[in-house]
């Protein structure tokens, strides 16, 4: 696989992030709404597009239960199907519940809505009390359940050798829905040193996943004519898709199963060019070592 230069995700590629932005979700929506939520509701709204980012999920996931306590007629199956229908995205569940409730129901559901206390208490449990007061620029959330510091306890899943690979090789770019100062602490726990110029995350380009000019921008800065970009989530697969069109760079779709939400089969309905079981497969996929699993039999008859 000839490849110029190699762009990574950061969560679920470089850290696993499975059980720490999971966890972070769920008992954000239990702390302040008092329902029990599990991985299946998470992977439905992930599955749905436009919830990259784990904050806007959180809020989408938080408005769908205050819809349904205010009598929406929509199982989350439905719901997010509806939200894939139109899109994707928090706007989209916005329209949706506003269509699908009366008036009384909308203002209730809007009054109880918090977005803020939202991304407060997910920050909180995330990066524990002590980064939280650093690193946020916000008070402690009113609900601050006894935080674990999730961040902390994140496996890193990147290999030394995979390190060096990427090092001598070419330009390494990294594009991640994390915001900066939590994207550099990832990078530094795992000794990846990447310039600011090809390092975007949420601070650098506000659309996020799956718009592409993100990646075109670290394709220019890396000055490559095919990128390689590898992501664990299905909206990474739909970045690299979406930046094929209308660019005269071509970029190869890679997913990774070290996110633990997709398998083989959900990244190829959208578009993967290849799929890996993690991220240190790369140097052997560029070498055209026998790694896809995408090639698996099975794959290819539920693409057919």
């Amino acid at each position: 696989m000839d490849v110029d230069a190699v762009v990574l995700d950061v969560d679920g590629v470089l850290v696993d992030t499975a059980e720490s932005y999971l966890r972070a979700i769920i008992e954000t929506i239990a702390a302040i709404y008092g329902e029990s939520i599990d991985h299946d509701i998470v992977q439905a709204f992930k599955d749905a597009g436009g919830f990259n980012n784990d904050w806007v999920a959180t809020d989408a996931i938080a408005l769908y239960m205050l819809a349904y306590r205010h009598g929406l007629d929509a199982d989350v199956q439905s719901f997010t199907e509806a939200i894939a229908a139109r899109g994707g995205g928090l706007g989209a569940a916005e329209a949706i519940v506003e269509r699908g409730v009366d008036e009384t129901a909308w203002a209730a559901i809007m009054d109880e809505w918090d977005p803020v206390a939202n991304r407060r208490t997910f920050q909180w449990l995330y990066l524990g009390p002590v980064r939280y007061r650093e690193l946020e620029d916000e008070p402690v959330p009113a609900v601050a359940p006894e935080p674990a510091g999730l961040m902390d306890e994140e496996p890193i899943l990147i290999e030394a050798e995979t390190i060096e690979w990427l090092t001598v090789t070419g330009p390494l770019g990294i594009l991640t829905g994390r915001p900066r100062a939590e994207a550099e602490i990832a990078l530094d726990r795992v000794g990846l040193h990447v310039p600011a110029d090809r390092r975007l995350t949420m601070d650098d380009w506000e659309p996020g996943k799956p718009d592409p000019a993100g990646l075109r921008t670290i394709a220019r800065a890396c000055d490559a004519s095919r990128v390689l970009y590898a992501g664990d989530e299905l909206d990474d697969i739909r970045t690299a898709v979406n930046a094929n069109t209308g660019d005269e760079r071509e970029y190869v779709a890679v997913g990774v199963l070290t996110g633990g939400i997709n398998q083989p089969e959900d990244f190829a309905a959208v578009g993967a060019d290849a799929v890996l079981a993690d991220v240190n497969d790369i140097p052997a996929l560029v070498a055209g070592e026998p790694v896809n699993l995408l090639d698996d039999a099975a794959v290819r008859r539920s693409e057919d």
